[in-house]
């Protein structure tokens, strides 16, 4: 009999920013495409990596990925010159930056990355159009989590 194979399961994510779903209400998302050089492409494979202190800016009527931060490989080229925070280019078409732009330019909106993932071998980010919360809309959503994690508790104990 042959052998029955498990199917890998692999997730298309490289990295997620959940800090930014804590302090911004998200209003839209996009998919971006980004500009990367070749050490930093294996550098995501490994998922060394990380967003969440990073923004996006709008400078020359194109975005940039800033404050991202990818670590070299041990193994990279020594002729290379490695930065790891370097603005990386962000490849959206001049409709989807002219509308963020609209976005952007309204009282306390900004343009933060939510997630890194591959789509088709190629490296996306997704970004989102935020608005920065308050003190007390953090807490009325730690009441509505934790709320929501009693009542599943309480509905699982009346089903036993």
């Amino acid at each position: 009999m042959a052998k029955s194979k498990k199917p890998k399961v692999s997730s298309n994510t490289i990295v997620l920013n959940k800090k930014a779903r804590h302090d911004y209400f998200i209003e839209q998302t996009l998919e971006a495409g980004v500009s990367l050089e070749g050490w930093e492409v294996k550098s995501l494979r490994e998922n060394k990596v990380q967003i969440k202190e990073s923004y996006v800016i709008l400078k020359n009527n194109e975005m940039f990925l800033f404050g991202a931060h990818i670590s070299a490989l041990q193994s990279a080229s020594t002729h290379v010159n490695t930065d790891p925070i370097r603005s990386r280019k962000l490849l959206l078409n001049r409709i989807e930056i002219n509308r963020l732009k609209e976005k952007i330019e309204q009282k306390g909106a900004t343009v933060v990355p939510l997630k890194m993932y591959w789509k088709k071998g190629r490296v996306k980010l997704e970004i989102g159009v935020a608005k920065g919360k308050k003190d007390y809309d953090k807490r009325q959503d730690a009441k509505a989590k934790n709320w929501k994690i009693d009542k599943q508790r309480t509905l699982k104990e009346n089903n036993k």
